[in-house]
Formats: C-alpha cells, structure tokens, sequence
C-alpha cells in the first residue's frame, strides 16, 4: 500500500503528464482552470492542497471522469435491497412507552 505522499506524487506526476500530452502550458491551464500558476507547480510536484483547485485542473485536462466512481449512487442487488427493507422497519417505535405518573410531574409557575 502505498503512502500518502507517494500517492500525491503519483497524481502530480500524471498531471503533468496529462497536460504536457495536451500541449498545453503550465500558465495556460492556470487560466483556464482559474487558479495560480504556483497552483499548478505545487501539484505537479504533488503538493496538492485544495480538492477544489485539483478538480477544476481535472475538468481542464477533461479527467473527471476519474471521480465517478466517488460520485455514483450504490446499486444494491435485489437480495440486499430486499434485506434492507426488512430490516429498516424493525426499529421504528409503534407507541410511546408509557404515561407520566402525577410523582414525576413538575411544578410549573406558568
């Protein structure tokens, strides 16, 4: 498995790679993406500190598509929707437990 960082460097250096086979500069796709040019930089070396500075450089590249899998709704198969359903209705209160005996009441000034 693999650490933290070295997954950061691992997406910087797919960064750069990506734009560099899109001819596009560093600078250029700063504008584009609408963040600095030392944002650029500091993820291409895999300083990555804003999710959503990575994911408009992402739009740019046209790389979003890498996220879905984060983004898609779970499919349950009809067996764990089934268990679903039975098993979320078992824990619901039908009423309440009961009555409040007259020692329990408070006086109220009201």
């Amino acid at each position: 498995m693999l650490s933290d960082s070295a997954i950061a460097d691992r997406i910087g250096d797919r960064l750069r790679s990506l734009r560099l086979k899109q001819n596009i500069t560093q600078q250029s796709l700063a504008e584009a993406a609408d963040v600095s040019l030392s944002t650029i930089k500091k993820q291409e070396k895999g300083e990555i500190r804003s999710f959503e500075s990575l994911l408009r450089v992402m739009r740019i590249l046209g790389k979003l598509e890498v996220f879905q899998p984060l983004i898609e709704e779970e499919v349950l198969s009809p067996s764990e929707y089934y268990e679903l359903v039975q098993t979320s209705g078992k824990h619901l209160r039908k009423r309440a437990a009961g009555r409040i005996h007259q020692s329990e009441k408070e006086d109220s000034e009201w």
